[in-house]
């Protein structure tokens, strides 16, 4: 996976429309494999704490953690994408203010769509995965990230495969006409 690939990507991925054209999205790129299996490690540590809260015995603890870090070292790279809120409006009320860090998740999440959208057009394969959210800390630790920055996704990038076809919901179970419920 060539580097010039991926900036070419996240030039697309930026072109993602945005709350107040805030661009509330900054990523770091992971291509140094060390880090990236730092970067794992702390958050299965995290997860493992969680899934024991949960009830989880050790076992199946083990083996969630160990299969998604598997599946994540497939990848060539991944790239962690973050929320910035620097640039976005400011309320003095937590209800806008709420507002105003959903309407960055939103623009966040567009970013990284379109950052899936290019990376597929440039022939590669790529998964969104939302374990930052459930390891903020970890994340942060790892790769230095201040703590005014939300790591919300990582997007594990490499070639194509490896897939599962997933069958999806058909037009009639979520559009509906004029009202809710009333199909299309």
């Amino acid at each position: 996976m060539e580097l010039n690939d991926v900036a070419r990507a996240l030039s697309v991925a930026a072109s993602a429309p945005s709350a107040h054209n805030a661009q509330p999205w900054r990523v770091i790129v992971i291509d140094d494999r060390e880090v990236i299996e730092k970067l794992l490690d702390e958050m299965g540590r995290e997860w493992e704490r969680d899934l024991a809260a949960d009830g989880h015995p050790p076992w199946k603890i083990d083996a969630i953690v160990r299969e998604s870090k598997r599946r994540t070292l497939r990848a060539a790279l991944v790239i962690v994408v973050c929320l910035c809120m620097e640039d976005m409006d400011a309320y003095p009320d937590e209800r806008r203010q709420g507002y105003e860090y959903f309407m960055a998740v939103q623009s966040v999440a567009a970013f990284i769509e379109n950052l899936l959208l290019a990376l597929h057009a440039m022939g590669y394969g790529a998964c969104w995965r939302c374990g930052p959210l459930f390891a903020r800390d970890a994340v942060r630790r790892v790769l230095s990230i201040p703590p005014h920055i939300d790591p919300q996704a990582l997007v594990e990038v490499g070639m194509p495969g490896g897939t599962r076809p997933k069958s999806r919901k058909s037009l009639s179970e979520i559009a509906y006409r004029n009202s809710w419920g009333v199909p299309l």
